[in-house]
């Protein structure tokens, strides 16, 4: 297990492969985990770092709230630590936004940018329901969560085709500390850089999918309209982990985009 000091937290964190540099980050309520078959496909590839968020897996989870600032700051500071100077980036849902802010504030640090499953804006409408998710974490713990996030995160047909999926994913949104969801959902609330996308200027690739009720997929068109020349790509079949439940599709569509000239 590999660890660091920065920004003030422990960040735990995996290196895999070779080639050039790869950076992941995972969605809400999961770990650098989610990543393990994709990483396994892609390393003969790429030089790979996984790591788990602030408030996640086995990183420092200090009571919140957090905001994007700190997110990007955890990012920088890992890279500095590994002496990367520049990389690929590629975020889903929470790990999206992420990436957004990083191409913002570190536009030097970073090539091409994929995100996947997420927005640049939550809406106000959204506001009460992540209050109601925190106040059933602080009542209840995050075990009350894993059966409703499940049902968005997967299609009704994926869910039953794939127990052992459900299990593992489960398993994380389940483990999560407590005060790192809170202090996420905190941040959450508060993502609108709406108006500040335009200035990226990276090739950048929007992946959303079809079924995704929880980042539906105009959420992606809006993000793909305001990056110049952003490519936009829909997975059919799947929902908010398309990254898992069209694995190979998913996996096809980021390689070709990393790899185009």
């Amino acid at each position: 297990m590999s660890k660091a000091i920065v920004n003030g937290i422990e960040v735990h964190y995996e290196v895999d492969g070779s080639g050039p540099w790869l950076t992941l980050a995972h969605a809400l309520a999961c770990d650098l985990s989610l990543w393990y078959e994709f990483t396994a496909a892609l390393r003969d590839r790429f030089t790979i770092l996984r790591y788990d968020l602030r408030g996640h897996g086995a990183s420092g989870a200090p009571p919140g709230p957090y905001d994007f600032s700190l997110f990007t700051h955890d990012l920088i500071g890992l890279l500095d630590h590994l002496k990367i100077e520049r990389t690929d980036f590629l975020g889903v849902s929470l790990g999206g936004m992420i990436g957004q802010h990083f191409a913002l504030a570190a536009p030097q640090r970073l090539r091409r940018l994929a995100i996947a499953n997420s927005t640049s804006r939550i809406g106000a409408e959204a506001i009460p329901v992540w209050q109601e998710r925190i106040r059933q974490v602080e009542m209840h713990g995050m075990s009350s969560l894993v059966d409703s996030t499940l049902a968005r995160w997967f299609t009704p047909e994926f869910r039953a085709a794939r127990p052992d999926v459900m299990q593992r994913i489960g398993r994380l949104i389940a483990a999560t500390p407590p005060c790192g969801y809170i202090g996420c959902g905190a941040a959450l609330q508060s993502m609108d850089i709406s108006a500040q996308i335009a200035a990226i200027r990276h090739p950048t690739l929007v992946l959303s999918a079809d079924q995704d009720i929880g980042m539906p997929a105009a959420l992606s068109s809006a993000i793909a309209a305001a990056i110049p020349d952003a490519r936009l790509e829909v997975i059919a079949s799947a929902s908010h982990l398309a990254c898992l439940e069209q694995a190979e599709r998913f996996r096809q569509a980021v390689l070709e985009f990393l790899l185009a000239e």
